[in-house]
């Protein structure tokens, strides 16, 4: 079915589609570039990590599931349905995981979600790569909104998010299922011209 819409898309199909996903710049030496099938190891290794594992019910178990991710982050970006990135310094070391997902160019929403390796925490890592995507998706693509939750419990999460300018809205009750149970959790967001 077609929809039909009263009011023109915030951003226009095939606007990122006809494009190659690009390399985002970020301070501090940092660049947000697509996974490559060379970064399986070290994405794998961040799902053996306490921290990640705690906040992530979905994880890889092999390198071969890992590539099989990447074929579909790069299906996501094909489809419009979202970005993903690797954080690395300029020497290509990978340091964590940056994405947009659920896209809805309509409306000009999309959803933040990131992830820093151990050796990476404490060193604004994060919040410089969010910081890069978020000014690029608002200022360069033309999303209006962007978004993020994470369980109540994460402070970390919770630094980062408001170091990069997303203010807390509020908090989705029992929202998210963890391997402790159901968390609460908090809703962030960015708007352009925040």
């Amino acid at each position: 079915m077609t929809r039909t819409l009263s009011t023109p898309s915030a951003i226009p199909s095939g606007f990122l589609a006809t494009s190659p996903q690009p390399a985002l710049p970020a301070t501090g030496g940092l660049l947000l570039r697509p996974w490559e099938p060379a970064d399986a190891p070290a994405f794998l290794s961040a799902y053996q990590d306490h921290e990640i594992h705690r906040w992530h019910t979905r994880r890889p178990a092999t390198e071969t599931q890992v590539r099989e991710w990447f074929d579909a982050y790069r299906q996501d970006w094909e489809r419009e349905k979202g970005g993903h990135w690797a954080i690395t310094r300029d020497d290509g070391q990978v340091l964590g995981r940056i994405a947009l997902r659920g896209l809805d160019f309509d409306d000009g929403i999309a959803g933040a979600a990131y992830w820093v390796l151990p050796a990476a925490r404490g060193a604004g890592v994060a919040s410089r790569a969010l910081t890069a995507l978020t000014a690029w998706a608002l200022d360069e693509i033309g999303f209006h909104r962007l978004q993020l939750d994470h369980s109540t419990r994460n402070h970390a999460s919770c630094r980062v998010a408001t170091k990069s300018g997303y203010l807390l809205e509020g908090t989705k009750r029992s929202a998210a299922v963890h391997d402790d149970g159901r968390h609460d959790m908090h809703l962030h967001a960015r708007i352009r011209g925040d």
